[in-house]
């Protein structure tokens, strides 16, 4: 059954970037696409741990801020080395202007 929690506003996002999402002791990070969809991964780099909050968004990719490695956002998988192990990703739905995150997946 979805847990659906409230993650922030769509306007709190520019398209292509990203914003971090913490709930309770978790961390994500949220992301809006050239497109207009959003989108919620695990918000610490698979590699070294480090969060994704301040990594570059291009397109449908996050690039790690340390090293470099990227992933796509939508489904996780890894892109570019040193990253070899996929992101989670969240299910996402937006209702009224508000994003929200299935965070049991």
């Amino acid at each position: 059954m979805p847990q659906w929690t409230r993650a922030c506003a769509t306007s709190d996002i520019e398209t292509e970037d990203l914003i971090r999402f913490d709930h309770e002791d978790r961390t994500f990070a949220i992301y809006r696409s050239p497109d207009d969809q959003f989108y919620c991964t695990d918000g610490l780099c698979t590699h070294e741990h480090v969060h994704l909050e301040d990594g570059l968004v291009m397109d449908h990719l996050i690039e790690c801020p340390k090293h470099n490695g990227q992933f796509d956002y939508r489904t996780g998988e890894a892109k570019r080395a040193p990253v070899c192990e996929n992101l989670k990703t969240y299910p996402v739905k937006v209702e009224d202007g508000e994003v929200y995150v299935d965070i049991g997946s």
